[in-house]
């Protein structure tokens, strides 16, 4: 039996996950690590502490599966997107902590770049919006409030990366400064029809050419793992950010097919082939994971808080000890009581783009109890998830048969069955819930010739349980109405 090595760096955990030939897990490696936050709405991480988390998983990965490493083929890298790193070329130590991609703090920036009429530019070039959440205005930050940051960038002493980039240049211990098309078409920077960094944006966004990484297909020999890594040299073999690589890994090859990642955040991407739709509804249109320079497209919508609702209760409200827990305590009651949790933590994302809004909570009562908070927010991350499918149907005018799922959350049942209730399709779960990581795993095989197809890589896909709609359209459409006014009643809270 062969092997690939799947890093899956998220945005609270780094984990590795080895993968058989037949694309199912074989050991799985996790490690937590800190989140920063400064002040309000900035969210930063250490970047030594992912890179130090990441090469322990994968080690502890290789170690426990005992396999020969002569088995194993090659290593893939998945990574949370958009969070941005610079650092020194000589000593490879970053300059300041990175700012994650659900950090808020360049919002006046981007207010700015809309008032000179920059979107349009922005939109027409890269799919995206002018919001806080890529990495483009982040870098410019870093510049900007590090002292000498930017005459040593411009002068090429420093390298930016997302963080697939980080961990690609020192896990192959030789500096190799790369990333995908798919990370790179999340920073704002990245002409999306070209393939390659815009020259017109770096300009707007006062970037220096001299930082960017080279950038390649998904599937590609990025760089060697040494020896000291892992015992044998292996190969990088493919890269791709963490949504992208869960479209890969769900078999979602085709235009028309869809999957949510129930993560940190929620996830829709709508593969359009090779069409790059412009959103009139507030989604993002993006690359897709490539392994041919054939290009391809995707819609995404972007949920900041999804899973991390869960995570706050444990942690913020001690609702629980372990975030398995939520399930339990949402189904002691039958349902929310009319109580709403709009997650706004940091902001709202697609389709609002609300960089103002911040969280509530609505329709407490007395009768209010911790089981009817668990649910609502439970809810709230289908209620978010419910309308990125509704804005992505109107924009490519296709009705979705099914929405496969993914992610840690998407174990959970009550949360699948509310889901199918308020899509009125159906869900489906694989058995394989890995699939950013499994993604990962496919474009390193594909490098290697592990695997020869994506067809090949399709018919592994397995269905673990498929979640049918029970609720009335008449009464799904109420619950999304309340929802909407729950929303209306978070946002531009922390305007100045």
């Amino acid at each position: 039996m062969r092997y690939v090595l799947a890093l899956d760096q998220g945005t609270t955990s780094s984990r590795a996950i080895l993968f058989d030939e037949n694309g199912a897990p074989k050991t799985v490696a996790q490690r937590e690590f800190r989140q920063i936050f400064p002040q309000p709405g900035w969210v930063e991480h250490d970047a030594k502490e992912i890179l130090a988390t990441q090469r322990a998983v994968a080690r502890e990965a290789v170690r426990v599966a005992d396999l020969s490493l002569k088995d194993l083929m090659a290593v893939g890298i998945a990574n949370q997107r958009e969070t941005t790193i610079v650092w020194d070329r000589q000593s490879g130590e970053p300059i300041a902590n990175a700012i994650v991609w659900q950090d808020r703090r360049t919002a006046p920036q981007c207010e700015e770049l809309k008032q000179v009429g920059a979107e349009s530019l922005v939109r027409e070039r890269t799919g995206l919006v002018l919001d806080p959440y890529f990495s483009g205005t982040k870098i410019a930050w870093l510049l900007d409030n590090v002292p000498g940051a930017r005459g040593r960038a411009e002068r090429g002493e420093l390298a930016f990366g997302t963080v697939d980039t980080w961990l690609t240049w020192h896990l192959t211990g030789n500096r190799t400064h790369v990333t995908d098309v798919s990370n790179a078409s999340r920073t704002l920077l990245f002409n999306i029809h070209m393939n390659d960094w815009d020259e017109e944006l770096l300009g707007l966004l006062r970037v220096p050419r001299a930082i960017l990484p080279d950038v390649h297909l998904s599937s590609h020999a990025f760089g060697m793992l040494p020896k000291g890594e892992l015992g044998e040299p292996i190969v990088i073999g493919g890269i791709a950010g963490d949504q992208q690589a869960a479209t890969f890994g769900q078999g979602c090859h085709k235009a028309g097919m869809a999957k949510n990642t129930y993560g940190t955040g929620c996830f829709m991407l709508l593969h359009t082939g090779d069409k790059v739709i412009r959103s009139q509804s507030g989604l993002l249109s993006t690359s897709c994971a490539q392994t041919t320079e054939a290009r391809e497209f995707a819609l995404e919508g972007s949920v900041f808080v999804g899973g991390a609702v869960v995570q706050w209760l444990r942690d913020g409200l001690e609702f629980f000890k372990s975030s398995s827990e939520v399930e339990r305590l949402a189904a002691e009651v039958l349902d929310c009581g009319d109580v709403y949790l709009v997650p706004a933590f940091t902001g709202l994302g697609s389709p609002y783009w609300d960089p103002h809004a911040r969280g509530a909570i609505v329709g407490l009562t007395r009768g209010t109890t911790k089981a009817h908070i668990a649910r609502a927010a439970l809810e709230s991350i289908a209620f978010q998830s419910a309308e990125l499918l509704e804005a992505m149907q109107k924009d490519s005018n296709q009705q979705l048969s099914e929405l496969r799922v993914d992610g840690g959350a998407a174990a959970n049942d009550l949360l699948m069955q509310f889901q199918a209730d308020l899509l009125g399709v159906p869900v489906a779960r694989p058995k394989v819930l890995e699939t950013t990581a499994l993604g990962a795993a496919y474009l390193a095989g594909l490098t290697v010739d592990l695997w020869k197809s994506r067809e090949e890589l399709a018919s592994h896909w397995q269905l673990d349980r498929r979640f049918e709609p029970s609720m009335s359209r008449d009464e799904a459409a109420a619950r999304m109405a309340r929802w909407r006014e729950a929303v209306a009643r978070s946002r531009g809270w922390a305007k100045p």
